[in-house]
């Protein structure tokens, strides 16, 4: 009887000892309140695979953050592609571009005027500031589901987040309206408080960090014999590209296509129109001079992630560089969002 009465005793005991152990949401968000306001900073590296377009893109993303505002971030779709680095310090917000040479200052308070489904602190906002958040815990992980503040947050409505049991983090989905997973963030290394070198986020040594960065040897190849190749005895246009499209799936019609000769290349012209309004679409490609200094560019907007690249978005506009080929939308009636989601699908979309 004593025997019996001991084994219930000790088995109560190791209940209320496991349930100690057991965290609600609330401390969770608690714990991750805490986080956010004692942490120096993080290091991070994952790929970021973003599902819309003819095939899944996937690119490489490597985080710096040291407490309070100072970012480094890093894009590369390995050494066959072209890179960017987006960085803050004290001096502002920039765009480094090797591939073009080219260096953009935004006057921007980038990443805190929106989302970013990469940066550790934009996410653990989303979670303690929507009072909706939804959690449960998988496999030894805290899972949420909240409710996005990216640009094109009527595209990708909700996100689910998880963390680890000492809140750091693993992987994010980005979730449509019918909750299917458009971009998936898969975290491969992730550490809180790491050791910065003093010039980490400096901009000469990014620079120059940037300009090691391997360019695509097609790229090369294709602005030296564009310069240099001479048909018939005259020199070759520069303007041979393919054109990109807008996906059709977004609900806006093709109406006009159109292309102007210049002096160097070729402008296209394309003009959509949809229920939510009208749009042109400007494709030109740009001339590289890796040889130049490297000019300061101070475009009008703010930086937004476009999947593959970080575009400059302006009330009524949107511009960004790919491949070397310049683009730029305007239009009188889409919303910044709905410029970020047609953005988005030119760039995950190849030629007709």
């Amino acid at each position: 009887m004593k025997k019996s009465i001991f084994i219930l005793m000790l088995s109560l005991f190791l209940l209320a000892l496991a349930g100690c152990g057991t965290k609600s949401q609330e401390d969770v968000m608690s714990d991750l309140e805490k986080k956010l306001e004692t942490m120096e900073g993080y290091k991070a590296k994952a790929t970021m695979t973003v599902q819309s377009g003819e095939a899944p893109q996937s690119y490489d993303v490597e985080v710096w953050h040291k407490a309070p505002d100072f970012y480094r971030v890093l894009l590369s779709r390995g050494k066959d592609e072209p890179s960017q680095i987006i960085l803050r310090n004290e001096e502002g917000v920039f765009v480094l571009t090797p591939a073009l040479n080219k260096k953009f200052k935004f006057q921007s308070e980038w990443p805190e005027n929106s989302s970013q489904p990469y940066l550790y602190g934009s996410l653990i906002k989303d979670i303690l500031m929507d009072p909706d958040a939804s959690f449960e815990k998988v496999d030894n992980q805290y899972v949420f589901q909240t409710k996005t503040n990216y640009k094109s947050h009527q595209t990708i409505p909700a996100q689910r987040i998880y963390l680890n049991k000492d809140l750091s983090l693993t992987k994010v989905e980005a979730l449509d309206s019918n909750g299917k997973v458009l971009v998936q963030v898969d975290v491969s290394s992730f550490g809180f408080d790491p050791t910065f070198e003093e010039d980490a986020f400096d901009m000469e040594k990014n620079e120059t960090t940037a300009q090691l960065l391997e360019m695509p040897a097609s790229t090369v190849e294709g602005a030296e014999e564009a310069e240099n190749m001479e048909v018939d005895g005259q020199e070759a246009a520069i303007g041979t590209f393919p054109v990109m499209y807008v996906d059709e799936s977004l609900g806006f019609e093709l109406t006009e296509e159109s292309t102007i000769d210049l002096d160097e290349g070729e402008r296209r012209i394309l003009s959509y129109q949809g229920e939510s309004g009208s749009f042109t679409l400007i494709q030109e490609q740009v001339e590289v001079d890796l040889e130049a200094e490297r000019p300061v560019f101070m475009p009008e907007g703010e930086p937004v992630s476009i999947g593959t690249t970080f575009a400059a978005l302006n009330e009524g506009s949107i511009s960004w560089t790919k491949d070397g080929v310049q683009f730029f939308i305007a239009s009188n009636d889409l919303e910044s969002e709905d410029l970020v989601t047609v953005a988005k699908s030119v760039q995950a979309h190849s030629a007709k």
